[in-house]
């Protein structure tokens, strides 16, 4: 397969196609042209590449051995089509232009996006398939992953999906990047689902122990309420809703507790999904002194968990969060005892691995794929496993 790629008509960021609003370099044929030639070159040495944009989510996953192949220079949006709800943006693309782009147009991506200091870029959040606030009503990065192009390990350029959700024949190979940490191949531009911004919004709060708030949150969780995000900390449950303005203003009267105004709960909403509210600053400063962040993926029916540490509960009881200087042995157990896995998000010893341990089935698909991506081992070794 040739290693050239064709692009589709650059948009900078800041414009659609009927209304050109320049803010941004155009992406370069040449520069794409000498990144595949580049890493042509490199794949014959055998280097290790460590793929990386604006280095907003190095602190996530393993470390990974090689020399810094940045993706900078892939930056800009290539198709955007309002009324199609979709964009195509290359992956060095930054979050922040990208969205405010879709801002014009009053549509957004719906499953939020973490920023992290407003650095992140579109090949960075799949790669990552990290979502925020949102994802349990609105579907994961995965979900809104349309189609995507890369370069494999063998320096091929190629294509996947399209700009509709049913055009996979075969294996789904664009969802498959969410999440892999980039071992998989280099990603070049991706297409992506989006969404208009709901017309009405409002938060409440309600104060309830974690075993109540958990109860609640299921118990909202099978009613037709607009329920958009949930988040338990600290004795309190505070719930989004969004939707038509009929369906909000109704679940408000249904569902009482207090009222956040808006100007209170942007801010709070966005302090989740960029983990620079109370709760992820506090965690920082704990893992700064020896104790690690652990993100907890467990069924929404779990019950509340005994653990060590602070938590704090999204996605309506299946996104959990602890703060703990709990060994991580004890804590795995702990989680899969109630059939979840746990991650460890932020710490400073990652000896114990980052990523819960694979079964035996697993892992030799894990192995299958990657030797089928990347024969060589040369991207991101060490990022998701310490063996590939």
């Amino acid at each position: 397969m040739s290693a050239s790629v064709e692009l589709d008509a650059h948009i900078p960021a800041g414009s659609t196609a009927g209304n050109p609003a320049p803010t941004a370099a155009p992406l370069s044929q040449q520069a794409l042209t000498e990144l595949v030639q580049s890493l042509q070159a490199r794949v014959r040495e055998g280097k290790p590449l460590r793929i990386e944009g604006h280095g907003s989510k190095r602190f996530y996953g393993g470390e990974p051995r090689g020399d810094v192949l940045s993706t900078r220079a892939l930056s800009g949006v290539l198709a955007y089509e309002p009324s199609e709800l979709y964009v195509t943006a290359a992956a060095g693309t930054p979050l922040t232009e990208l969205e405010a782009l879709l801002a014009t147009c009053g549509q957004h991506l719906a499953f939020e996006p973490p920023r992290f200091g407003d650095a992140g870029t579109v090949g960075g959040m799949v790669a990552s398939g990290l979502s925020g606030p949102a994802r349990g009503s609105a579907g994961a990065v995965r979900d809104h992953v349309l189609g995507l192009s890369l370069i494999n390990g063998r320096g091929d350029c190629l294509h996947f999906g399209g700009t509709v959700m049913k055009n996979v024949a075969g294996y789904d190979v664009s969802r498959l990047m969410a999440g892999a940490m980039g071992v998989l191949g280099l990603m070049t531009q991706v297409t992506l689902k989006v969404l208009p911004r709901p017309v009405a919004t409002a938060t409440l709060r309600f104060e309830l122990a974690q075993d109540q708030g958990l109860l609640q949150m299921n118990r909202w969780g099978g009613q037709p309420l607009p329920i958009n995000a949930t988040a338990w900390w600290d004795g309190a449950l505070v719930v989004r809703l969004c939707g038509a303005d009929a369906a909000v203003r109704a679940a408000l009267q249904r569902l009482g507790g207090d009222t956040i105004p808006e100007a209170m709960a942007a801010p709070f909403w966005t302090g989740l999904r960029d983990h620079s509210d109370e709760f992820f600053l506090g965690a920082s400063r704990a893992v700064q002194g020896g104790a690690s962040l652990w993100r907890l993926s467990l069924p929404s029916t779990a019950p509340a968990l005994s653990l060590h540490g602070e938590q704090l509960i999204e996605w309506g009881g299946a996104q959990r969060w602890v703060v703990t200087p709990m060994a991580p042995a004890q804590l795995r157990e702990a989680v899969a005892s109630v059939g979840g896995h746990a991650v460890l998000f932020r710490a400073q010893d990652k000896s114990a691995g980052v990523f819960a341990p694979l079964s035996a089935p697993l892992a030799r698909i894990h192995r299958q794929l990657k030797a089928e991506f990347d024969p060589n081992g040369c991207f991101n070794p060490g990022r998701l496993y310490p063996d590939f």
